[in-house]
This record gives structure tokens, C-alpha cells and sequence, in this order.
């Protein structure tokens, strides 16, 4: 694994950028060993040009009383842009992650207003869900998180969204067995497990009065650490990717979160695993849900 310096370019509106500044602060004040340069602006120009890798995390918050497809016409505006920017500015072998909610629907627009950008170039962070998932199943059979591999995060970052343990491993006692064996527990794994992953985020809102961010930011990295230096042999892990080819049956136009593996910085998704009927379900559920805002973006997309 070889180490890179970074410089760490901050895009954000104008009048956020006071606020920038002391984010600014903070990064030189960690010492960290491989920041080099962090470098505020709120020009486009700048925070794009020659990119590397781009971060996606500003959107539109869902404010009480609006309704879906108003916040989606709110984000098809910012992720239009961004997408834009990328195109004009960034390299084209550019990694652009999408974090800022709907994150899958947002990747799929950005990736659209970016033409000449690979569209295997995107994905969206689910890998939140994933470490909740693996965190949940740890906790429950009383070993390190380091210890559970293998959990999947199938379709949209959202309530609707499925932890799957099917295909799962636990390493317990020293020996590695399959997850639902080291749970022993189909009803918690049916039911309050799958919940409690969809409904975490609300939860951590509702206990901080914010939505996660130091969960979220070690998330961020874990996925682009993966990018750059590949999954560990033998495993895999949940990002929102493009569904085109997939041997799951799930509509192929869409960003859609499937168990993947990476190697040289390019990810491929894991075919051939078994479904079964509790599965299917799920995974066509959730597959809906996204068509949906699909639509309803592409049309906002379109004006």
C-alpha cells in the first residue's frame, strides 16, 4: 500500500465560507501526515480543476413538509451542476463519489451531466449501511466488527434498502462460520436487524439532534480506500453502483448498492450469489423505489 500525499481542496457556497475556514483550522490542527495543502473556495473552477477524486456531500436537505419529488428537483439542480463542473474541469479518470442524499438518485444525475466521465467512475456511499450492518451482526454474536464479513447493502441508501447476511461470515472461536449460524437467530435477523440498519440514521438524528457525520466520514473513507487500493481477497463490500449487466435481475439504469469487488481501482459486482424468495423481495422493493425517483429526476432533468 503505498502512501500518497493530498491536498484537500473545500468547495462550499459563499456565505459558508467563514465557516470553511475554521473547518480549515481544524484539518492543519490534526497534524495529519499525509495532508499536504487545504485549500477553501467557493469557485468552481477551483474546486474541480484536475481532480483526482471528488467527494460529493453538499445536497439539499429534506425540510418537514416536503414532499419527495420537490427535494429531488432541488438536488437534480445541484448535482446537474456538479456534474457539469466535473466534466469541464476534472480529469477524466476522476473518482467521484456521491454522499449528499438521495445519494444513489444524485449519482445517477451527476454521472449523466458528465458525459465524457466514465460512468463506472461513480458510485454512491453505502458503506454506512454496510458498517452498520457488520457492526449490528458483531455485536449480536460478541466479537470485533474486524471479525463479520461479507454483509451486503442491496438498492437505495434508504428505508428501503436491504441488509443482507445470507452470504456472510462470522469468525468466532477461532473458526469461521456462516453469519446466520453464529446469530442463531432467523426472527432477529428477518425482522429487528434489518430495521434497526434501514432506520439508523433517523435514530443518531434523533438521539444527537444531527445526522451522522463522524460515522459517516470514516464510511467515506473506507470506500475510497477500497477504490484505490482493492477489496481483500476472498471479500467484498456494498457500494451504489451503475446496474447495467448485473445478474440479478434489477433494472439497469439505475445506481443501485450490490456486494462488489475491487481490483486496480476498478470495481465489478459479485455475480452468481444465491437469492432466495425473502431476498428477491427485498431487492425488487427496493429496486422500485429507485425506478421511481429515477423518473421523477430524469423528468426535472429534462426542463
Amino acid at each position: 500500500m503505498v502512501q500518497k500525499p493530498i491536498v484537500l481542496i473545500l468547495l462550499d457556497i459563499p456565505p459558508m465560507l467563514p465557516v470553511l475556514d475554521g473547518v480549515v483550522m481544524e484539518l492543519q490542527d490534526c497534524a495529519l501526515p499525509l495532508l499536504r495543502e487545504v485549500i477553501p473556495t467557493d469557485k468552481v473552477e477551483v474546486g474541480f480543476k484536475d481532480l483526482d477524486v471528488a467527494i460529493l456531500v453538499g445536497s439539499m436537505p429534506r425540510k418537514e413538509g416536503m414532499e419527495r419529488k420537490d427535494l429531488l428537483k432541488a438536488n437534480v439542480a445541484i448535482f446537474k451542476t456538479q456534474g457539469a463542473a466535473l466534466d469541464k474541469y476534472a480529469k477524466k479518470t476522476v473518482k467521484v463519489l456521491v454522499v449528499g442524499n438521495p445519494a444513489n438518485t444524485n449519482c445517477l444525475i451527476a454521472s449523466k451531466s458528465a458525459p465524457s466521465i466514465p460512468k463506472e467512475n461513480f458510485s454512491c456511499l453505502t458503506r454506512l449501511d454496510h458498517n452498520r450492518a457488520s457492526s449490528q451482526v458483531a455485536i449480536r454474536c460478541g466479537v470485533s466488527s474486524e471479525h463479520v464479513k461479507n454483509v451486503i447493502i442491496w438498492g437505495n441508501h434508504s428505508s428501503t434498502q436491504y441488509p443482507d447476511v445470507h452470504h456472510a461470515k462470522v469468525r468466532k472461536g477461532g473458526a469461521e462460520m456462516a453469519a446466520y449460524d453464529a446469530v442463531n437467530d432467523e426472527a432477529w435477523l428477518r425482522g429487528d436487524f434489518i430495521s434497526t440498519v434501514q432506520l439508523r440514521g433517523a435514530a443518531v438524528i434523533k438521539a444527537r439532534k444531527l445526522s451522522s457525520a463522524m460515522s459517516a466520514a470514516k464510511a467515506i473513507c473506507d470506500h475510497m480506500r477500497d477504490i484505490w487500493f482493492g477489496t481483500k481477497e476472498g471479500e467484498f463490500i456494498s457500494m451504489g453502483v451503475f446496474a447495467g449487466g448485473n445478474s440479478y435481475g434489477i433494472p439497469e439504469d439505475l445506481i443501485y448498492s450490490f456486494p462488489v469487488q475491487i481490483k486496480n481501482k476498478t470495481w465489478k459486482i459479485v455475480d452468481g450469489l444465491s437469492v432466495n424468495d425473502f431476498s428477491r423481495g427485498k431487492m425488487d422493493a427496493t429496486a422500485t423505489e429507485l425506478v421511481e425517483e429515477r423518473d421523477t429526476a430524469l423528468e426535472f432533468l429534462s426542463l
